[in-house]
């Protein structure tokens, strides 16, 4: 009889201490394998973003974050969009023909999947200087009666205009690049991928 007792007992603390040492185990492992998951910085590094712009109305920018860049989404009115095909006598590549400065997609007129919206990475092409939206026409922009709207690089004076193609006659040697890019519906856009995938 104290040898069925003794077997209970062996078979329960057995048991008892297998359970204690899984789950002493489960919580030694926790911030082990935690660890090996990439943060949010770096996930946000290299990652795709995606944005609302549900709130973004005609004539405003929007400046979001991709791979440690600012990537402006533009959603152009009538008029800017009027001014595109004007300019190709002042800007250096209006047809957008150097290749690795926008998916194929993009290489048009108004360098974009739906011409209302644009998106650039906002980094000129020069030294790598951060350019301002100068969105106003004319004298009230501060860039000459004959200013259509447009960016301009503060550093050295590059110029480009609502479709991010650079003016003749500046620093800047390209237009600012379109990167890979999707709508996910009429509201939302997701910056770093594409229908082919990442980029």
């Amino acid at each position: 009889m104290s040898e069925g007792v003794d077997r209970d007992k062996r078979r329960f603390l057995t048991l008892l201490t297998t359970g204690v040492g899984a789950i002493g185990a489960g919580f030694v492992a926790t911030p082990f394998v935690l660890s090996m998951t990439p943060s949010a910085r770096a996930r946000a590094a290299g990652a795709p973003v995606e944005v609302d712009i549900s709130k973004l109305e005609s004539g405003q920018m929007l400046t979001v974050e991709w791979r440690g860049k600012p990537v402006w989404i533009v959603r152009r009115t009538k008029d800017m969009l009027a001014t595109l095909s004007a300019l190709d006598e002042q800007l250096v590549d209006p047809e957008s023909k150097v290749v690795d400065q926008q998916p194929k997609y993009a290489a048009n007129k108004t360098r974009s999947l739906k011409p209302e919206l644009l998106v650039l990475v906002g980094i000129c092409t020069h030294l790598g200087c951060s350019p301002s939206q100068k969105f106003q026409v004319g004298p009230a922009s501060g860039m000459g009666e004959d200013w259509t709207g447009g960016f301009f690089c503060p550093c050295h004076g590059s110029k480009f205009d609502l479709a991010g193609r650079v003016f003749k006659g500046v620093p800047a040697p390209t237009n600012l690049p379109v990167p890979p890019h999707m709508f996910l519906s009429d509201t939302r856009i997701v910056i770093g991928e594409d229908k082919k995938g990442a980029a």
